[in-house]
């Protein structure tokens, strides 16, 4: 694997890990900093947000509704050339609920692009 492709690799798991994972509000902030270009956009079933802060507290809404749930990576990471692919569990630790995949779009390093799609 490229260096680029591990450091996508590495955004994709920052973006499931240590944003939307993230229940320490500064811990989440500095990590949105580092992960997303500033005009970032993030899509689910839900909607559109776009910016670090509208994604701050759209990942808030997301952990607020879910007390004592947790995300995890649920497969390999997947990639071809600037986009970015990752399965993921949420729900209590060990017992998940919700299944779904990131895609996201790397543009100057960082995440420019996610889209977030449930499974059923």
């Amino acid at each position: 694997m490229t260096q680029a492709m591990q450091e996508l690799e590495q955004l994709m798991n920052a973006n499931l890990l240590e944003v939307f994972g993230e229940r320490d509000r500064d811990r989440r902030r500095e990590a949105i900093a580092r992960t997303y270009t500033e005009d970032v956009i993030f899509a689910d079933p839900e909607g559109q947000v776009q910016g670090h802060t509208a994604l701050d507290a759209k990942a808030e809404q997301i952990l607020a509704g879910s007390p004592g749930f947790v995300f995890r990576p649920d497969g390999d990471f997947s990639h071809a050339q600037d986009l970015g692919y990752l399965a993921w569990a949420f729900g209590p630790e060990g017992a998940p609920v919700v299944h779904g995949v990131d895609i996201g779009f790397v543009r100057d390093g960082l995440l420019a692009r996610v889209y977030t799609i449930l499974l059923h």
